[in-house]
């Protein structure tokens, strides 16, 4: 499995992620990270969303923003990467 980290400097806002990935925003300055899909079935991974649907609701048109800072998030799909 493969995080890939954009350059903070592109313009994404058109961009769609490849097949079988999907793009989650992190930590204050919204870094954009695209993520395999499969993650979405790992406990740790639900319930980081569930905190983020209370913290702000389905109705964000920023995208899937997760309430979590960088680091922890790389610890995060680091696990993932080796686990799944």
């Amino acid at each position: 499995m493969i995080m890939m980290r954009s350059s903070p400097s592109q313009d994404h806002s058109n961009s769609r992620a490849p097949k079988g990935h999907f793009v989650v925003y992190v930590g204050n300055e919204m870094k954009r990270f695209v993520i395999p899909t499969s993650y979405l079935k790992h406990p740790h991974f639900q319930q980081l969303l569930d905190k983020a649907a209370e913290e702000y609701g389905f109705h964000n048109t920023k995208g899937i923003v997760l309430p979590c800072d960088e680091a922890t998030f790389g610890r995060l799909v680091s696990f993932l990467a080796k686990y799944m």
